[in-house]
Order: C-alpha cells, then structure tokens, then sequence
C-alpha cells in the first residue's frame, strides 16, 4: 500500500465508525406524539429522548400489537415533569446492529391512551407502500384505541380462564351485583356548637352525615407499601369532615375515584351525572427513596361510599391485579368492597 493511499484509510476510518446521537422530543408543547415521528438510524446510534410536561414513556412494542410493551424490549419508564420543570428528563436508546425496525408508543392511559391516539415512534420503518410502515402501526394504534393487539379478544378469553393475581381468589358463581340505588336526603348536622341543614347522598345501608366527636381525623393509606400493588388498609370507613392522605412509596402509582361496577375506568369516564371524581396523577416515587414520600389528600364530604383504583397499567395492571380502595363501602350488603375487588 502506498503512503498515499495509508494516509487516505486512516482519513476515512472514523467516518465509517461514526457513530451519532439523534434527539426525539416526546409530547413537545403539549401534544401527544413524538417529534419526530420515526428515524432512520445506524447500529450503534444513540436516540435521546427529551420528555416534556406531563408524563410519558417511550417503550417498545411489536407491529402487531402497537401498545402492549414488547416482552424483553426496552422501555424508559413513566417519566413525570411538571409545566414549571427547569430542566427536562432525558432516555437514551441505542440501536442494535440489526437493519430491522423497532416500534415504541407511550404507555399512558389518563385520562384515555395515549397509543390509542396514535402517539407511537419508530426507528428504520420502511416508507410506504409497505405493509409494515410507521403510517401502518400508527394505524393500527388507532385502530385498535390502545386495547393490544388484533387478537386482543382471543387474549382476553384466555386471560378469563387463568389463575387469579396472587393474594386474590375468585368464584366462578360470582355476578356483578347491580348498582347501588341511591337519593338525595336532608339531615341536621351539629358540630362544635354549631347546627346546620344538609343535602347528602344516601346510600343503602350508609348513615346519615355526622363528625367524629373528638373531631376530624386523618387517614391515612398508604399506596404501594413494600413494592406491593395495594392499597393499605384498602377499605376504611371516615365520618364527614375528615380526610383521606394517600401517601405514594416506591413506583409509580395514583389514587383514582372510579365507580362500583367500573373499577377501573376513571369517574369522569362512565358517569352519567358529568360527575368528575378526584385523580391525583401519576406519583412517581425512586426505590431508593426512603422518606419525605409525596402525598395526596381529598375531604369527606358525605357519607356516599367512594370507588378508587391505581390507574398504572404496568406490566402488570394493577388495578386488575386487585390494587383498589374503598372508603365507607356498605359491608352488610352485596356492593362491599370484596365485590367490587373481584370485579376489578
């Protein structure tokens, strides 16, 4: 080789070695998409993902299944960050040697998902015609409103045959018991030397508006004790005027109002009244945390009894893994909170 042609390998070595770093914001401005939506990209290249406000993941998928995480794929996490965030929160992912593509979509369900409209990201996807294009998989996202994937029914059937989440039973007898009749009722209420008329919603078997006598109390409940996807205690029962503190651990969970026959659907979602039950979002809390965990509290107001689940969708889900809550549930009768557990 010549001197020349030595001088003119060792120029062009880096070149072909090089490898690049691509940034992809994730929800910019509010939007529920990437930005950009899919890349071309080497093996070896770094994707940086930037996340803005609101709280978002990037995780992998297959084409078929847009928004079910890919089973040993990568995945960011949620990723929390406030509208008043400084400084954004960054992912990096690198390509593998492969000349395949990968899929990705955000995992977030609330208020309703975000795969199912469409925000989904892709590397290396063929342009289009192809069959299997990113306007393809954000297609079929859509299509499929981030239920999984096209043989979702065939997956839930079998899911209805196989064993409970560990910690639950469950009774092949059982049958949704029908909603709670309800009406609006008045009563006296005294307090601290004050007396005053109210309008409450009564339920079966509740009791009327009344305080604790030695005043409001606290509860607390703790979510997610010990890496476990349960409320603790997950049933309790608070006179008017006092309060419920959810305190968050370790993961990323919520303490979300829902309803008796819907446990997991959002109140906002399946009333018929426009009622619009508490959320407390996404709390998302580092396992080496140990103290100072973030808290959410809501007030009682009645004595109605009140629904709630945890709104992640894991893997596992973990309200369909039992992680619900009640407040002032009526024990004696079908809508306890062991029903509306199994229901869940």
């Amino acid at each position: 080789m010549s001197l020349s042609t030595l001088a003119l390998a060792l120029v062009l070595a880096p070149a072909a070695f090089a490898q690049s770093t691509q940034t992809v914001q994730v929800g910019p401005s509010g939007t529920l998409a990437y930005n950009p939506l899919s890349i071309t990209a080497a093996a070896g290249d770094t994707i940086r993902f930037v996340f803005n406000p609101k709280n978002h993941t990037v995780t992998q998928s297959s084409f078929d299944a847009p928004c079910n995480p890919l089973a040993d794929g990568a995945t960011s996490g949620f990723k929390p960050v406030s509208n008043v965030s400084a400084l954004l929160t960054t992912w990096d992912f690198v390509v593998a040697d492969t000349t395949g593509p990968s899929w990705f979509y955000c995992q977030q369900t609330v208020p309703a998902s975000h795969c199912g409209a469409g925000m989904v990201f892709a590397i290396n996807a063929p342009a289009d015609p192809d069959p299997h294009s990113f306007d393809a998989f954000q297609s079929l996202a859509k299509q499929l409103n981030g239920t999984g994937s096209a043989s979702a029914s065939a997956s839930a059937s079998a899911s209805a045959s196989a064993p409970p989440p560990s910690g639950l039973s469950t009774d092949a007898s059982f049958t949704t018991p029908p909603a709670q009749s309800w009406a609006t009722a008045t009563a006296t209420i005294s307090n601290g030397g004050s007396t005053w008329t109210t309008v409450y919603t009564s339920y079966d078997g509740t009791p009327s508006p009344t305080y604790a006598p030695s005043g409001p109390v606290d509860h607390k409940v703790t979510v997610g004790a010990d890496g476990q996807l349960a409320f603790s205690p997950s049933n309790i029962s608070a006179a008017i005027g006092d309060t419920v503190t959810f305190e968050f651990h370790q993961k990323n969970h919520t303490a979300t109002q829902s309803s008796f026959s819907q446990p997991c659907k959002a109140l906002a979602e399946t009333s018929t009244t426009g009622q619009v039950g508490f959320k407390s979002g996404f709390q998302f809390v580092p396992e080496n945390q140990t103290d100072n965990f973030p808290t959410f509290q809501i007030t009682i107001n009645d004595t109605a009894p009140i629904w709630g689940y945890c709104g992640q969708q894991g893997p596992p889900v973990h309200c369909t893994s039992g992680m619900v809550f009640s407040i002032n549930a009526v024990e004696s009768g079908p809508n306890n909170f062991g029903a509306f557990q199994q229901i869940a």
